[in-house]
């Protein structure tokens, strides 16, 4: 573990010990509600998981890396962006995955494109957020967000 997670953790340790000293009966209750929600969560995880193994398993990050790397970079920044638009992974996933695509060769500009559309726009999620918040205001802002995130890839990969 690296530093900062180390220092996480001390954190994390250090305010549930003072909110036992608080109020030990509220934590305990907020501990409870986090481990039901943690077991429901558990399978959409691990099939996300085991799906991006299956995916990485089949086609070797080096093989995704050569493929998008022998395209033209801007093709190759709004192909990964799409992708990112349509795929459903939690953040916490995606990192990891992300850092393993660029160790294997993947451009900056591409990764960024899909990590970033996969956090800010929403094509699985689009029937829910129309319905909360209307259907123009979805479009602008799934639609924004997918510009905004061609525009961050391009800078990032001025940038590094």
């Amino acid at each position: 573990m690296d530093i900062f997670t180390i220092g996480l953790w001390i954190i994390t340790l250090g305010l549930l010990i003072f909110s036992f000293i608080k109020d030990k009966g509220k934590t305990l209750i907020s501990l409870k509600k986090a481990l039901s929600m943690g077991r429901g969560m558990i399978l959409s995880v691990l099939a996300v998981i085991f799906a991006i193994g299956f995916i990485l398993a089949v086609f070797p990050a080096e093989t995704i890396a050569a493929y998008i790397e022998s395209q033209n970079a801007v093709l190759a920044t709004v192909v990964a962006a799409a992708i990112g638009t349509i795929t459903l992974i939690p953040a916490f996933i995606a990192f990891p995955l992300i850092q393993t695509l660029l160790k294997a060769g993947v451009g900056i500009m591409p990764a960024v494109a899909f990590l970033t559309t996969l956090t800010m726009v929403g094509v699985a999620t689009l029937p829910l957020e129309r319905r909360t918040f209307g259907t123009k205001f979805t479009l602008v802002r799934n639609g924004l967000s997918f510009v905004f995130a061609i525009v961050i890839a391009l800078i990032m990969g001025v940038i590094l």
